[in-house]
């Protein structure tokens, strides 16, 4: 299953090319910073030194901002241990055991179990990449326009579907995001959209707009408050209990590889990601392993945290699956990985594995190793973690903005970089403010040319026959597959939303 060769040819490369290492200690610290400050997120990091990456080689800068991913799975998990405020999303259920720990005074162990768990997910998630990227190419391969036309929606419709407010609103947001897309000449010359505008002609820049819509919207929703987290209670940390607590995950590791086969099968899944794998995953570990006592899970129980870190830390590996073989993102990460591989001209998919498969598994090396190093830095980062969590936004903000703003300009060469932030970040915050998912539309601003390009291809194969689907065998059962998943992502997304609510009201 593992190409002996390209594993060689991968080796060389990263030995030969030190700025694949050299970032990766800068993007796991910056992604704990953002990871553990509640409000911001590992999408807000991502897409804020996206720009950065420009100026990088294609390995250093995916490894650079998969780190900046690798960190902030684990940073979510401090306030979430500390303060029962979790940093991202993907944190919810590590609050639902690790904040009872804190109040118990076991704070430290709390942070090392999560540390963990967190490391070891990442591990297990990028080495089932490593076993089974090759064979899903080889599959993939065999897909011609109509059934990529149908993967691509496929991924859109799952991401819409796991809105918790509003199936519609999530399809509304998909297809805002494909209509942006499509603004600017078209494949045949003709001009789409653009008002007579010049600046239109080349269409709404795709990079400036993520960070609006994800980076520049959190911000607008931040100002006004002086701190994001006022708690003065945290306590002060200590090596024992966190060393400790490392122990103790790693002495539970068949509940650790659990929860990591599960957020890496969930991860696959494009549209879920650690969000969903987080809760699903606490939710199986309670039914399988009930417990008595002060160990009772939402009452402190250390495996309830493990569940919940590995999940998510493992559906990482799981999403670049989706986004190496299909060439589609698996969520908010995962989108901003893709807009890099536009940003180098290099376009994920089958093709890109067969043809670069020594740059695929380095890529997969080097993530293997950040895993490591991230219980290195992470020992380290929970020493600080009472500092972070109580930034001063009057520091804070400028400096996102100042960075998003310059960046946008240098990708642009102009103007219109800065100014696609400031209307993205309005309208992404608009967007969150009435419940329409800024992740469906940034999806479908990066696959709507993708989706267009396969439409117009199957158009022209079939002659315009609806009929021609029929003989088409795999995509009709990618279309049943699509039918059955997208309906039971959205019957499991209201679900997990449902146990959640108990949960925090419990």
């Amino acid at each position: 299953m593992i190409d002996t060769s390209a594993f060689a040819d991968a080796l060389a490369l990263l030995t030969s090319d030190p700025m694949a290492w050299i970032v990766v200690l800068p993007g796991l610290l910056i992604g704990l910073v953002f990871g553990a400050v509640p409000g911001l997120s590992i999408s807000i990091a991502m897409a804020v030194f996206l720009p950065a990456t420009l100026y990088m080689e294609f390995l250093p800068a995916i490894l650079f901002l998969s780190a900046i991913f690798t960190g902030g799975g684990f940073g979510g998990a401090v306030p979430a241990i500390l303060l029962n405020i979790p940093g991202t999303s993907s944190a919810v259920a590590t609050a639902f055991d690790g904040y009872p720990m804190s109040q118990k005074g076991r704070h430290g162990e709390a942070l090392g179990i999560g540390l963990a768990a967190s490391a070891l997910g990442t591990f297990i998630g990028y080495l089932a990449l490593l076993l089974i990227v090759g064979p899903v190419a080889d599959w993939v391969l065999r897909l011609g326009p109509t059934e990529m036309l149908v993967v691509a929606t496929w991924g859109l419709l799952l991401i819409a579907v796991l809105n918790d407010s509003s199936v519609s609103k999530g399809l509304a947001a998909g297809l805002l995001g494909i209509l942006v897309s499509t603004v600017g000449y078209s494949s045949t010359g003709l001009m789409r959209g653009t008002f007579g505008s010049m600046y239109l002609l080349d269409g709404i820049p795709a990079i400036p707009a993520l960070i609006g819509l994800f980076a520049a919207s959190e911000l607008i929703g931040l100002a006004g408050r002086d701190y994001i987290v006022t708690d003065s209670s945290l306590r002060r940390m200590q090596l024992a209990p966190i060393l400790s607590g490392l122990k103790l995950g790693f002495a539970r590791w068949k509940r650790v590889l659990r929860g990591s086969v599960i957020g890496t099968g969930i991860g696959i899944i494009p549209g879920v990601g650690s969000s969903i794998a987080n809760l699903a995953s606490y939710a199986a570990a309670k039914r399988r392993d009930p417990s008595a006592g002060d160990e009772t899970f939402g009452q402190g129980n250390p495996d309830g945290v493990i569940a919940s870190e590995a999940a998510n830390s493992s559906s990482e590996g799981g999403g670049m699956v989706t986004l190496l073989a299909l060439g589609l993102p698996g969520g908010a990460g995962t989108a901003i990985l893709l807009g890099a591989f536009a940003m180098h001209n290099v376009t994920g998919g089958p093709r890109f594995i067969s043809d670069n498969t020594d740059i695929v598994y380095a890529i997969i090396i080097g993530n293997l190793v950040q895993s490591v190093l991230l219980l290195l830095v992470g020992v380290g980062f929970v020493f600080a973690a009472s500092v972070i969590v109580k930034t001063p936004l009057r520091y804070l903000i400028p400096f996102v903005i100042s960075i998003s703003m310059m960046g946008t300009y240098a990708i642009t060469g102009s103007m219109v970089g800065p100014l696609t932030v400031a209307g993205a970040g309005a309208l992404g915050w608009l967007m969150k403010r009435y419940g329409y998912p800024v992740t469906a539309m940034v999806v479908g601003l990066l696959i709507g040319p993708m989706a267009e390009g396969e439409l117009v291809r199957s158009w022209q194969i079939s002659g315009g026959q609806i009929s021609y689907v029929l003989d088409r065998p795999i995509t009709l059962v990618l279309l049943a597959l699509l039918i059955g998943t997208v309906g039971l992502s959205a019957l499991a997304s209201r679900q997990a939303a449902h146990d959640r609510r108990g949960a925090s009201h419990g």
